[in-house]
């Protein structure tokens, strides 16, 4: 996989972050990311990691967008705090701080393959996004197919 652009990341894994603001990435989802690739604000209090082609992806499916007043605010805040990675000989990542503030990272956190990215949260927060949509799981599900 790595640099194809055919990534499939999925499964949950519990890290700890250091106060260095270092995390280890598995090695499977290090090989399916590839050595370069970038870290960013997520939705929902979390951060993403993308592959480097699927963020050349991204990055050109807005380009195609119209020139809107929401467009740009939405890219400001996206880009601003992007920054691209690559591991240390452990198989380390070190999150800059913004981020680690931005999603709320404390010691506990949850990897989480989402098809064509990598989420961390902080494992606070990602049990409370569990707790909060289990019940809805089923009827998404319905809804979805």
């Amino acid at each position: 996989m790595g640099e194809s652009g055919d990534n499939m990341f999925i499964g949950q894994y519990n890290h700890t972050i250091d106060s260095k603001g270092r995390i280890i990435i598995p090695s499977k989802l290090r090989n399916d990311l590839g050595n370069n690739f970038i870290i960013t604000r997520g939705l929902d209090g979390c951060l993403f990691i993308y592959s480097s082609s699927e963020w050349m992806n991204i990055i050109s499916k807005y380009k195609e967008l119209p020139d809107t007043k929401e467009k740009r605010n939405f890219m400001r805040i996206f880009l601003s705090l992007a920054t691209v990675c690559e591991y240390d000989k452990q198989g380390r990542i070190n999150i800059p701080s913004p981020l680690i503030s931005y999603a709320n990272l404390k010691k506990d956190c949850v990897i989480v393959g989402v098809y064509d990215r990598l989420e961390i949260w902080s494992r606070e927060d990602w049990d409370i996004f569990i707790t909060n949509n289990s019940s809805n799981l089923s009827d998404t599900l319905d809804s979805l197919l």
